[in-house]
């Protein structure tokens, strides 16, 4: 990839242009990275402490007792946050919201069971099951192609 910066004093703002023969996974993570909202740096609170989360560690952010949890590999971590808030520090093409008080890592998905009537069970990779609300099944069903 060739990188070239031109200086001009009649731009009030920097402008980036992006020319390629074709869109692959190199610009796409280029783009990502450049992007106003690309991965914005989650927070948690463990054992009174303040620690950082990674978006790739996440399994799942909910809501209950009035509070926002977020679970991941090292335990559940209390956020500051609220639910629509997190929801739009995540990365959209990683994080689906599935009912009023959840949203899921689709990485972190070991399958969906849509043998429940009307609703579709999901099972992440660390044996936690969930459900996706009715209201939220036909994004679910958009996503997977079905």
């Amino acid at each position: 990839m060739q990188v070239k910066i031109k200086i001009d004093s009649t731009y009030t703002e920097p402008k980036i242009i992006i020319m390629t023969a074709a869109i692959t996974e190199e610009i796409n993570k280029l783009i990502d990275q450049l992007s106003p909202n690309s991965a914005q740096i989650i927070s948690g609170i463990k054992d009174g402490k303040i620690e950082l989360i990674e978006q790739a560690d996440l399994y799942r952010i909910y809501a209950g007792a009035g509070k926002v949890f977020a679970a991941t590999d090292k335990g559940e971590y209390t956020l500051r946050l609220r639910l629509y808030e997190m929801e739009e520090r995540l990365n959209p093409k990683q994080f689906v919201r599935i009912s009023n008080s959840e949203i899921i890592n689709l990485k972190k998905v070991k399958n969906f069971d849509l043998n429940f009537a009307g609703t579709i069970c999901v099972e992440l990779v660390n044996g936690t099951k969930t459900y996706v609300s009715r209201r939220f099944v036909s994004r679910i069903k958009t996503i997977l192609g079905i």
